[in-house]
């Protein structure tokens, strides 16, 4: 099968060997894939990852134990967790230590024709959720996933949380503490970026004019710039005694000045993958991401949909294994929103 790789460079195959489906697991054919900047941050060393990649997708079950599941549109939870460890019966697995992770640690991933993954990891995605916005699922679930960090209820009341950096992250993060009733104050580097989540913000600021106009501190802030600089930044707008979500992973050593925690006693929150269930369910109460989708490629064009993701400043780039390719060397990029649910 067709298959983008990472081998120490990014590399699309053409006879990749399909994935074989171990009893409990689905073999799902992809819809449609999403690019994301841990994607990006694999490829440039981080985790030591080797193989398939991608683990953000709409698929279609193939094959399964489960015969309830055959033809059923799915998205799935990227931890493939052991079920039977404490972590795995107390909670939700997410941090069981013999997990494999899809496209990122020990299982390969999305940005391919086929894949497996264990049963209980998928989640149905109805009728009324379309494709381009399905393939959001994980990472709205992530974003989702910071309101576990700190009282929503307090900050409903009154609070101030700030979302630094207005990548893909940081603007799906907004979009999700809008749909619990927060109005955070984006911070970003890009006026035509700030201006897609304006209205579920109480404010924008360019970072460029926090230094002439502080923004004052906040009892919340959530970190998602991609870059390791972005930490320095996040503490110095905390409030003592205040909350800072960390949601950037970067490959490679940062170096920061904790002293700022320790003498303000700020709590630092790490906040990883969220519950799929929850994000399926904020997209079919109507939750649209679909502001933040810059291109969608074929499979067999992945080279240059990496290299698009890739770009600085870009936003979700999409690749299409059921697409056609030109096969002339033009360029065959589609409009976003080039197909839908099935018919």
């Amino acid at each position: 099968m067709k298959a983008l790789t990472f081998d120490g460079k990014i590399a699309l195959q053409h006879d990749w060997p399909a994935p074989e489906r171990p009893p409990g697991e689905a073999l799902l054919r992809v819809r449609l894939a999403g690019i994301c900047d841990t994607d990006l941050q694999l490829a440039r060393g981080y985790m030591g990852f080797r193989g398939v990649l991608g683990h953000e997708f709409v698929g279609e079950v193939v094959a399964c134990d489960t015969r309830a599941w055959l033809g059923k549109r799915v998205v799935a939870d990227i931890n493939a967790s052991c079920g039977t460890c404490p972590e795995c019966r107390l909670r939700d697995g997410h941090h069981c230590e013999a997990r494999t992770v899809l496209g990122i640690v020990g299982r390969g991933g999305a940005l391919a024709e086929e894949l497996v993954v264990p049963e209980r990891c998928l989640v149905e995605v109805p009728l009324s959720v379309s494709d381009e916005h399905a393939v959001f699922a994980e990472p709205l679930a992530a974003a989702l996933h910071v309101g576990r960090s700190f009282s929503v209820a307090e900050l409903k009341g009154g609070g101030r949380v700030a979302v630094l950096g207005d990548g893909k992250l940081g603007l799906l993060t907004v979009m999700a503490l809008a749909a619990m009733g927060v109005s955070p104050i984006l911070v970003g580097r890009h006026n035509t970026k700030l201006a897609l989540v304006a209205a579920s913000c109480l404010e924008t600021r360019l970072e460029s004019s926090l230094d002439e106009q502080p923004l004052g501190s906040c009892d919340v802030v959530i970190e998602c710039t991609g870059s390791a600089a972005g930490l320095t930044r996040a503490i110095s707008l905390v409030r003592p005694r205040g909350t800072l979500v960390l949601k950037t992973t970067v490959a490679g050593a940062t170096s920061v000045d904790l002293s700022p925690v320790v003498v303000n006693e700020i709590s630092v929150v790490g906040s990883r993958c969220g519950v799929m269930r929850d994000a399926v369910d904020a997209l079919a109460q109507g939750l649209d991401p679909s502001a933040l989708i810059a291109a969608r490629y074929p499979l067999a064009e992945a080279e240059r949909a990496f290299a698009h993701a890739a770009t600085r400043g870009s936003l979700k780039v999409l690749v299409d294994p059921l697409a056609g390719y030109s096969g002339n060397g033009q360029s065959t990029v589609m409009p976003p929103n080039s197909s839908s649910t099935p018919q």
